[in-house]
């Protein structure tokens, strides 16, 4: 048993931030049901547990508990609804990482996550026909998060595809265009308030698309900051030894050689790209690709 703990913990290290994102929303879903399973067979009332990680609809219920704009996405009732946002995560996420990074991955995750809480809560006070229910609501899953993902790589990948059963071929933007029209006509549905916060991460996702794509400007750049402040927090920065080196013809020979191994690199990639198809190109070859198409 410890060595299947220990690998689990060294898969979880070794992995990559989707795989991260991929673990912690599993492992809380089961911890969250093994806890309900314990306390049933002990007839201990555990009613409203979940409520203290689901994000309110009600402004007045956040005031008190804050932390919900960022567990909710992590938080799933059942099995179906944690499959499906998984196996949604997993694809687009791989997709997403072919282009760019694992700390803009986490970010559009979390911020396409609290734009869906956001617009939730507006929705569900500002229009009439949620305001009786508005109390009483709340949001859980992490299917705004991944539908920011779902946007932000639609739009940057323009000319991605996708396989899809007894459907074959189709372009991702049109996919992700058709998960939109199906939120919008749903918005007044059993599940209204998951349709908003789709909505919410898809606002995300094509504004940190197109900033991306018009400005190369990072809209997760300040987010990324912040947790890298957090996580160094506490710890004593390590001291540095900093030597200077004077000669310029140096500097610039350094310059030259590995603008040329940059330029190698590329020239090898469209020699590959040309002789066996973009689908031959590795991950990190189609993020060498796509870098230098945006200089």
């Amino acid at each position: 048993m410890d060595d299947i703990f220990t690998n689990l913990r060294n898969l979880f290290r070794r992995g990559t931030v989707l795989t991260r994102l991929i673990y912690l929303n599993v492992g809380l879903f089961l911890l969250i049901r093994l806890v309900e399973v314990v306390c049933m067979l002990f007839n201990v009332r555990i009613d409203g547990m979940l409520q203290y990680l689901a994000f309110p609809a009600s402004p007045e219920a956040f005031v008190w508990q804050p932390w919900t704009i960022v567990t909710y996405m992590f938080v799933h009732d059942d099995v179906w609804h944690i499959l499906f946002n998984m196996l949604w995560l997993y694809w687009f996420g791989k997709m997403f990482l072919d282009y760019l990074s694992e700390r803009q991955l986490l970010g559009v995750y979390l911020l396409g996550g609290i734009a869906g809480a956001l617009v939730f809560m507006a929705a569900y006070n500002v229009f009439p026909y949620f305001r009786a229910v508005a109390p009483f609501s709340t949001l859980m899953g992490a299917s705004a998060s991944v539908m920011a993902i779902v946007f932000s790589i639609a739009l940057i990948w323009k000319d991605g595809y996708v396989n899809l059963f007894f459907f074959g071929r189709i372009k991702l933007l049109y996919l992700a265009l058709f998960t939109l029209l199906i939120d919008l006509l749903s918005i007044t549905s059993n599940n209204a308030g998951g349709h908003w916060s789709h909505l919410g991460g898809t606002l995300f996702g094509v504004l940190f698309a197109l900033r991306y794509n018009r400005a190369g400007k990072d809209l997760t750049r300040p987010l990324n900051r912040l947790l890298d402040w957090l996580v160094n927090l506490g710890k004593r920065r390590p001291k540095m030894r900093v030597s200077y080196r004077n000669t310029k013809r140096a500097s610039e020979y350094e310059y030259n050689a590995r603008k040329k191994q940059q330029e190698d690199a590329i020239n090898a990639i469209l020699e590959k790209l040309k002789r066996s198809g973009y689908e031959s190109l590795s991950s990190d070859e189609k993020k060498q690709l796509f870098d230098a198409s945006k200089k």
